[in-house]
């Protein structure tokens, strides 16, 4: 027995040869004179019988493969021919996808009738039917329709020629969405699916696992897993009487886009889409209105920076709301008895799922380190001479970083510079009042003058007061101060800085904000609204600068150990983070530079806000009464109620239960 195969490096050919391999006989295969090395490679892995495969020099692009004359006639009489190789990649542009599978199938026939084949086995695929509406069976064709993706019209048309000019015996198979090995997870690149894997990873890093999201429902994908797809066509082309005939290799029950998601939510330990909207709701709305509203600019120019931000490219949104299911009754029919099915998603979803995050996600090969981010660039911390700023300070000093010290106390700033320099960085000192408003464009002017601006704002530098409303009626200097150090000192840092940073095209601030924001604890009503305030002109700057290369991220701190709370004494009892956990928050938001860097607890905290104030109002009114207002802030001496540090366990409870919320 030989074979001649096209694409046996390919995903489905590396899996295809060695059952080939198991029947006896020889494998060719077609290799670009530049890609023996990777068939040398992949060889390693079909085991003893690797030596029966034999490359042949060509060229999927040339007529009739670019086999010689000597390899035509070396070849001629070969049992079976399978043409596999093709592309489908979601960012490939359609003359590149019409050079490889429609000349490169006519090369393929070509070589074929050449040879004088036995068989041409032709791997089409369920993009043939292009966006058909209703069932589409196994012997249908050339009633397609919706062929303006490049992908469906170029397998539809390479089947096409194998159906009208191949003159030799041939079978066709249409695999659906191949996705990886359902017994050891392998996949070859991230395609298809997998771009939806970015996004489960960013809900399961920002939300608890049991938060329920809104999602849609979508058409139904039908995917198989590789070694299903090598095993039936083993099979059926190795089967009698099957010539002329078109094989579907799907799922004969396939999932809808919204359950599959939430297949491989499971997998990935991410919250599920409990509720699912029916894409057949904007079906009220004609075709060509939708697609004209689609394509305006303001509204391509969203979707687009949706898109990027979780690295989708456009061309998935097609598979939305696919209208087309897939009869596999005569591919059923001959594959009867082999054991040949295709398993449930669910049973090897989470391996798909592992090899993906191990091996193939975009951000493995991404440099993550603080290094990376800040290596030569000016950074200034604010509040750098205690706590999270000194934390901060330290690790930027040691990643490369020329940390710029800000703070009242110069003593606390030299010890700090002495320590970033025993650590072989660099740091220098300016101090500041930053609750004055005049000192702060003084400071701003120096770091101007000095150190020609800087590249990274750090707005970590904040006051706290932690008094109940009852207790605040004739302290309103407590708003204003608060106010003056949280906002207004932040403001006048970001928009003396700002300039440089939009001339420059690049920068990054970084504000320091609470959890206290997202959860709205009571007691802390001064505090919390000074930091939703910088929380707001944030969001709303954003916006204005994303041409300007200037990111915001706001940093929803959880409750830290440092010296800010160390009067509140029954914070010894919570559960807290350490200015270092504190510090590495902060570097996550320099390397990465998102929106936002939270806490799941500080997320869930605005969701279930935004759902439900009220019963939130109620939740947040047992921790009033559970947590006394400090002996300070009575203005009495000494402990009070519950300030010895000792908590009564349903305190304990409630603080373990929401820890990081400050009480």
């Amino acid at each position: 027995m030989r074979y001649f195969v096209t694409g046996a490096t390919g995903f489905i050919g590396r899996h295809l040869v060695p059952l080939l391999l198991t029947r006896g006989g020889t494998v060719h295969v077609l290799v670009r004179e530049g890609s023996r090395g990777k068939l040398d490679e992949i060889k390693r892995n079909w085991g003893s019988h690797a030596d029966r495969v034999l490359a042949e020099a060509g060229d999927l692009t040339a007529p009739r493969l670019g086999l010689d004359d000597a390899a035509v006639a070396r070849l001629t009489g070969v049992d079976h021919f399978f043409h596999l190789a093709a592309l489908y990649d979601m960012t490939a542009d359609a003359d590149a996808m019409a050079r490889a599978n429609i000349d490169g199938t006519r090369n393929a026939l070509q070589a074929a009738a050449a040879m004088a084949a036995g068989c041409v086995h032709h791997t089409s695929s369920i993009a043939a039917a292009g966006r058909f509406r209703g069932l589409w069976r196994e012997d249908m064709f050339e009633e397609a329709e919706g062929l303006d993706d490049p992908y469906f019209a170029t397998k539809h048309d390479s089947e096409g020629l194998v159906r009208t000019t191949c003159k030799r015996p041939w079978r066709i198979y249409r695999p659906g969405i191949v996705v990886g090995h359902s017994r050891t997870g392998e996949i070859d690149k991230v395609d298809g699916p997998y771009y939806l894997f970015k996004m489960l990873q960013k809900l399961r890093a920002a939300l608890p696992q049991w938060v329920p999201l809104v999602g849609i429902e979508g058409g139904e994908i039908n995917l198989v897993p590789v070694d299903y797809v090598a095993a039936a066509m083993d099979h059926l082309a190795h089967a009698d009487g099957l010539d002329g005939r078109c094989f579907h290799l799907t799922d004969p029950k396939p999932t809808t886009l919204g359950k599959t998601m939430n297949v491989f939510a499971r997998a990935a330990h991410a919250p599920e889409f409990g509720l699912r909207v029916d894409m057949k709701a904007g079906g009220i709305v004609p075709r060509p209105l939708r697609t004209a509203l689609l394509g305006m600019t303001p509204i391509r120019r969203i979707t687009d920076g949706v898109l990027e931000e979780l690295g989708i490219p456009r061309r998935v949104l097609g598979f939305l709301d696919y209208p087309t299911r897939f009869d596999a009754r005569e591919a059923s029919a001959a594959l009867e008895g082999s054991g040949i099915e295709v398993p449930p998603l669910e049973s090897y979803a989470w391996r798909l799922w592992d090899y993906w995050e191990r091996r193939l996600d975009p951000d493995l090969f991404r440099d993550r380190s603080l290094a990376g981010a800040v290596a030569g660039k000016r950074v200034l911390i604010t509040g750098a001479s205690a706590g999270i700023g000194r934390a901060t300070a330290l690790a930027v000093g040691a990643a490369g970083g020329v940390v710029l010290l800000v703070a009242r106390s110069v003593e606390k700033l030299e010890t700090v510079r002495g320590e970033i320099a025993e650590a072989g960085g660099t740091a220098h000192i300016h101090t500041a009042d930053l609750s004055d408003l005049a000192d702060c464009d003084r400071l701003v002017a120096e770091v101007v003058r000095e150190r020609g601006g800087v590249d990274i704002l750090v707005n970590n530098a904040g006051r706290s007061i932690r008094r109940s409303l009852r207790l605040s009626l004739d302290r309103f200097h407590d708003f204003e101060r608060t106010m003056r150090l949280n906002y207004f000192g932040a403001i006048k840092l970001i928009l003396g800085f700002l300039p440089g940073m939009s001339e420059r095209g690049h920068g990054h601030i970084i504000n320091v904000s609470s959890i206290g924001v997202q959860t709205n604890p009571p007691r802390f009503s001064a505090y919390v609204a000074s930091k939703a305030a910088l929380d707001a002109f944030s969001r709303v700057a954003a916006s204005e600068l994303v041409e300007d290369g200037v990111r915001i991220t706001t940093v929803y701190m959880p409750l830290v150990r440092t010296e800010m709370i160390a009067p509140t004494t029954i914070y010894r009892a919570f559960p807290t983070i350490t200015a270092d956990e504190a510090a590495g928050m902060i570097a996550t938001a320099m390397i990465d530079r998102p929106k936002r860097v939270s806490t799941k607890l500080g997320v869930f905290g605005q969701i279930a806000y935004a759902t439900a104030p009220k019963a939130v109002d109620v939740v947040l009114n047992t921790a009033y009464k559970i947590f006394p207002d400090s002996a300070a802030a009575r203005g009495k001496e000494g402990a009070g109620p519950g300030e010895s540090g000792e908590l009564p366990d349903e305190a304990l409870a409630f603080a373990h239960l929401m820890s990081g919320v400050h009480w």
